[in-house]
């Protein structure tokens, strides 16, 4: 098999195999799930306010009407470039006559990957799925104790990193514990639950503006969440974490403090950063190559003053169309094809109810304006109409009343972090 390989159906791939499939183009897409995710909501499928498909949708279903492109599961583990071709870990080799990677990257803990089993970031549906239910875990063992040390331990949820991820998770987790859980138990009470934000650097949403800055952080005090800057990690276990010196029990630990492109980006012998990006030139090929590209987490793609373009949905997405308009220009075409130029849309975070800021080169926005711009901005980019649909009422509805309808606790028999029984149990007709 030989033609164009697209590695990834996140956004970029996906735009690249779409526009393949419409030139009726061969392509063959390889993927390790079969499902494609909309990661900037995967934080709320984390903390109960939507469920696993409300944010994905089939890689098949995506790209079913487009009879050329095949879908692959699996994963690609080696890439041999003088054969042109990838290996799968089944064992199976597929080459390639033209090579895009956008297999997109996983949480980096800079070194001290042995915190990854006690501090999970937010990257795949398995993560968020996890993360709520070792939320919800933690509510469900206080309920069960009669120990108020051990009571508070469970009770406070710690979030690291400061970025977007991080601010939308600690408001989240601190809505979830004040409004939608207050209600559901009698032995604890989960409005005392402590979050806290740590961030190493000065302050929090160090991409915005320091006023958008300074804005998220009182919205999040308003909502209970104790945020602590110019603070480092040092140590995380099953039970505790410790920040600059001061050793905090806790129940819970979520990453979102950096991320690692993928180890297919070092395969390709180009130059990498410090995030493991390969870097790519204005038409997104891997130097040295003229058969490889890289999208989205996986490159190192400079603006026009030199700086990495940011780890964003819309980069990659950007990236893929002009990708896959490359791919199928004829060679009659007269107009050659210009260099990728990025075009932001704008940066944006919500901090809990109708709060938000968004910022773009030309305009600055926060509060309920900034959240209703978010929302609009997110709901757009889900694919898949239904999705769109589903979303938007649900969103409408969580606004309004404060429920959250994916409240379930949800069994690994491979975890082994967590040796307490689970109270709760959910049935396999529920949607998850």
């Amino acid at each position: 098999m030989s033609g164009v390989v697209i590695v990834g159906a996140g956004f970029g791939g996906l735009e690249v195999a779409r526009a393949l499939g419409k030139a009726d183009i061969g392509a063959t897409v390889i993927d390790r799930h079969n499902h494609h995710v909309f990661q900037p909501l995967l934080y709320q499928v984390a903390t109960a306010a939507l469920s696993a498909t409300d944010i994905a949708e089939p890689i098949r279903k995506v790209l079913r009407d487009y009879p050329s492109i095949q879908v692959l599961y699996g994963r690609v583990v080696d890439i041999d470039l003088t054969a042109r071709r990838v290996s799968l870990d089944d064992g199976s080799q597929i080459t390639f006559d033209t090579l895009v990677l956008a297999a997109g990257a996983v949480p980096s803990y800079f070194g001290r990957t042995d915190w990854a089993d006690f501090a999970p970031g937010l990257k795949t549906i398995e993560d968020a799925r996890k993360l709520r239910s070792s939320l919800l875990r933690c509510f469900e063992l206080a309920e069960r104790s009669s120990d108020a040390a051990e009571q508070a331990r469970l009770m406070t949820i710690a979030v690291i990193g400061g970025g977007p991820t991080g601010v939308e998770m600690a408001g989240s987790i601190a809505e979830l514990s004040r409004h939608t859980l207050t209600r559901d138990f009698r032995n604890v009470r989960p409005g005392t639950t402590r979050v806290i934000l740590i961030e190493a650097g000065d302050r929090m949403l160090g991409g915005f503006d320091a006023r958008l800055s300074d804005y998220a952080r009182q919205r999040l005090k308003k909502l209970g969440v104790e945020i602590r800057t110019r603070q480092r990690v040092e140590a995380i276990d099953a039970t505790s974490i410790t920040v600059s010196g001061e050793t905090i029990p806790v129940g819970a630990v979520v990453w979102a403090a950096g991320v690692m492109a993928s180890d297919l980006a070092a395969k390709t012998g180009g130059e990498l950063d410090r995030g493991g990006r390969v870097r790519v030139d204005r038409y997104l090929r891997v130097k040295g190559h003229e058969n490889i590209f890289a999208l989205g987490d996986m490159a190192l793609c400079l603006d026009d003053g030199g700086n990495p373009l940011p780890g964003l949905a819309q980069v990659a997405k950007q990236q893929g169309i002009y990708l896959g308009r490359a791919l199928t220009a004829k060679p009659s075409d007269t107009v050659p094809i210009e260099a990728f130029v990025y075009r932001s849309r704008g940066n944006t975070a919500i901090i809990g109810r109708h709060a938000a800021v968004f910022e773009s080169s030309s305009f600055r926005l926060k509060g309920w304006v900034a959240w209703m711009t978010w929302a609009v901005v997110h709901v757009y980019l889900l694919v898949g109409f239904q999705h769109r649909v589903q979303v938007a009422l649900q969103w409408l509805w969580r606004y309004l009343t404060y429920e959250r309808g994916a409240r379930l606790i949800v069994e690994d028999a491979t975890e082994s972090s967590h040796k307490e029984p689970v109270a709760a149990q959910t049935s396999t007709s529920l949607k998850d």
